[in-house]
């Protein structure tokens, strides 16, 4: 197996919440593992590729905009989880990225397939040695 790993340094105090979210000193973003092969990409390691079965990939970055293709307004989660929340599919220029729609209202009047979104962090908090962990959704564009 020959796989390209690259680690990214997040600023000092504050980590990413996934391995795939890079927050080094400028915009932040996410990254995928893509498969040399065939183009297709994942989130996270791999040891051969789901589509083709090669197993070198190299890390390429994501898209930060893009547009829903699917939504969910989820009502009921675990404890602890607030909700309601916009759980999405978005495509960032051919790559699907799940995640959630944040800074909006979780109504089905303020969120459609087809809107415009684009990356986006926020605090997950702060542990005891001051170290803020960084999740990542997507916010409306426009």
């Amino acid at each position: 197996m020959s796989t390209t790993e690259t680690t990214h340094e997040p600023s000092a105090g504050r980590v990413p919440h996934v391995d795939y979210l890079v927050l080094d000193n400028g915009d932040p973003y996410l990254v995928a593992n893509e498969c040399t092969s065939c183009g297709a990409r994942f989130f996270d390691r791999r040891n051969a590729c789901a589509a083709c079965f090669a197993t070198e990939f190299r890390v390429v970055p994501i898209a930060t905009a893009g547009t829903v293709t699917a939504f969910t307004i989820v009502a009921f989660a675990a404890p602890g989880i607030p909700v309601p929340f916009v759980a999405a599919v978005v495509d960032c220029n051919g790559t699907s990225v799940k995640g959630n729609i944040i800074n909006v209202e979780p109504d089905p009047a303020n969120i459609s397939t087809g809107m415009t979104v684009r990356l986006a962090t926020f605090s997950l908090g702060i542990d005891d040695n001051g170290v803020e962990a960084i999740g990542y959704g997507f916010e409306p564009a426009g």
